[in-house]
C-alpha cells in the first residue's frame, strides 16, 4: 500500500516523453489496476500536453513539474482520477501544496532520473517535488508565493482544458477554484461565440481539406489514396487518433465495417478507447462510396466480409524498429497517422493561402489531427442537423451535455441571420 506522502518522478525529456519510462509505465498500470481505473489515460493525456510544449524548454519543465506533482496528489493521496475533482478537491490540493508533507520538502536540485544501464534510467529516490530554503543550515518552512500559485493553477486550468479538449473530463475545476479565489478578476471571463475560439474548420476550410487530399490521391495515388480515405473517416465517424492507429492490444481492421441486417445500414465497430464504451457508429452513403473506392484501389472486394483482417492504414516502408522492424504491411501508429493528417492540413493551407484567404490560412496552421473529429461533430449538427442524440450516440459521449458543447454558431454566420430579422412576422397579412 503507498503512503499518502508517496511521490516519484513521472515524466523524462521531451524526446521520450511520448514512449515513457519502464518504471513509471509499471507504476501508472500498477495505479490503474488498483486505484484509479482511468490513470493510464490521464497519463497519457498528460505526455501529450507535455509534448506540444517540447520547443519551450522553460514552458516543458514547468508543466512537467506542476502535473507531476499533481499527478502524484491525485494517484496516491486523493486516489482520485482527475476528472472526478470538483472545485473542492482542488482547494484541497492547493492547501496540500502550501503545507506540503516535510518528507517530500527537498533542499537542492537534483535530477530526477539517473541512468540505470546505457540504456535505461530509474526515477531518482532523492528527488522531491517540493524545494525549500535553508539559513545557516537551519530548514525554513516552506512557502510558496502568490506567483508560484498563480502559475501552478493556470497550468491546471491549461491541463483541464486539453482534458475537456480530448473529451476525457467535462469541466474544468482549476479555472473553477481561480474564478472563486482572492486572485479572481473583477471582470469574469465567459465563453465566447468568436470564431477565434472555435476548435473547427469551417465549411470553407474543410473543403480545402478534402479538395486537397482528393488531389493529392490523384498525383501520388500509392501514398495518398490511404490519406483520402484516412481524412474521410475520421470526419465522418467522429474518430480519434487512437481509433484508427495501432496501440497495446488493438489494430484496425477491415472487418470492423459491418452490415446491420435489420436496417440495411453499415456501421464501424469501435472497441473500447479512451475511456468510452465499444460502439457502433452509423456510415454514411458517402463514407461507404469512399471505402468502396479505397478498397478497389487496394484490389479488394467493394464490401469488406466480417472476417476481413486486412488492416485498414497499413506502412508503405518496412517498420525500421520496435517489433514490427522489417514489416511493410504493419498498421500505422499515432505518430504516422498524425504526420499523414497533419501533412494534408498543411498543404490545404498553403492552397487556401495561395488564394489569398491569409486568415484562413493561419487558423488551419493551429490545428491538429483531433480537430477533425470536433469538425466532424460540429458539421453534423449545425449544418446537417443532425439530431443531438444521434451525434451523442456516434461520437460516444457520456452525457447530452457533452454534445451540446458543439451548437454555436460564427460571429459572421450570427450576423447574417440577424440582418434579415422581421420586426413583425404577420406584416402585410391583412
Amino acid at each position: 500500500m503507498l503512503m499518502t506522502s508517496f511521490a516519484m518522478p513521472l515524466f523524462e525529456n521531451a524526446a521520450t516523453i511520448l514512449t515513457g519510462n519502464q518504471t513509471v509505465n509499471d507504476h501508472i498500470t500498477h495505479i490503474s489496476l488498483n486505484q484509479v481505473e482511468d490513470a493510464g489515460l490521464i497519463y497519457q493525456c498528460s505526455c501529450e500536453l507535455l509534448y506540444c510544449q517540447k520547443d519551450n524548454e522553460n514552458s516543458f519543465k514547468s508543466y512537467r513539474s506542476e502535473l507531476t506533482t499533481f499527478l502524484n496528489w491525485c494517484f496516491s493521496v486523493a486516489k482520485l482520477s482527475p476528472a472526478a475533482l470538483k472545485r473542492q478537491q482542488i482547494s484541497q490540493y492547493i492547501d496540500y501544496c502550501l503545507n506540503p508533507p516535510i518528507e517530500l520538502v527537498g533542499y537542492f536540485n537534483v535530477a530526477q532520473f539517473i541512468k540505470f544501464d546505457v540504456s535505461s534510467q530509474i526515477p531518482n529516490p532523492k528527488w522531491k517535488p517540493f524545494i525549500g530554503k535553508k539559513h545557516d543550515g537551519i530548514a525554513l518552512p516552506y512557502q510558496l508565493s502568490d506567483n508560484a500559485l498563480k502559475t501552478k493553477v493556470a497550468i491546471l486550468s491549461s491541463f483541464y482544458n486539453y482534458l475537456i479538449s480530448e473529451e476525457v473530463s467535462e469541466r474544468n475545476p482549476a479555472q473553477a477554484w481561480l474564478n472563486h479565489s482572492r486572485f479572481a478578476s473583477k471582470a469574469r471571463h465567459s465563453i465566447s461565440n468568436d470564431d477565434s475560439n472555435q476548435m473547427a474548420f469551417t465549411e470553407l476550410q474543410w473543403s480545402y481539406i478534402i479538395a486537397t487530399a482528393e488531389k493529392l490521391a490523384v498525383q501520388e495515388p500509392e501514398a495518398h489514396q490511404r490519406s483520402l480515405f484516412l481524412i474521410k473517416l475520421v470526419y465522418s465517424c467522429y474518430l480519434r487518433v487512437s481509433d484508427v492507429s495501432a496501440r497495446a492490444g488493438y489494430s484496425p481492421i477491415m472487418g470492423q465495417f459491418k452490415l446491420n441486417k435489420h436496417s440495411n445500414i453499415w456501421q464501424f465497430y469501435l472497441p473500447k478507447s479512451k475511456g468510452q464504451k465499444s460502439r457502433y457508429i452509423s456510415v454514411s452513403k458517402a463514407l461507404l462510396q469512399a471505402l468502396q473506392d479505397y478498397r478497389r484501389y487496394l484490389g479488394l472486394d467493394p464490401y469488406p466480409s466480417p472476417t476481413d483482417e486486412t488492416p485498414l492504414f497499413v506502412r508503405h516502408r518496412p517498420a525500421g524498429r520496435g517489433r514490427e522492424a522489417g514489416t511493410i504491411n504493419a498498421n500505422l501508429g499515432i505518430r504516422q497517422i498524425r504526420d499523414i493528417i497533419e501533412f494534408v492540413i498543411e498543404n490545404a493551407a498553403k492552397s487556401i493561402e495561395s488564394d489569398g484567404l491569409y486568415d484562413d490560412a493561419v487558423f488551419m496552421r493551429k490545428m491538429s489531427a483531433h480537430s477533425i473529429r470536433h469538425t466532424g461533430i460540429t458539421h453534423d449538427i449545425n449544418i446537417n442537423q443532425r439530431p443531438l442524440s444521434h451525434v451523442q450516440a456516434d461520437a460516444g459521449h457520456e452525457s447530452i451535455d457533452t454534445t451540446s458543447q458543439y451548437l454555436h454558431t460564427l460571429g459572421s454566420e450570427r450576423d447574417a441571420s440577424a440582418a434579415n430579422k422581421p420586426l413583425d412576422v404577420l406584416a402585410g397579412i391583412e
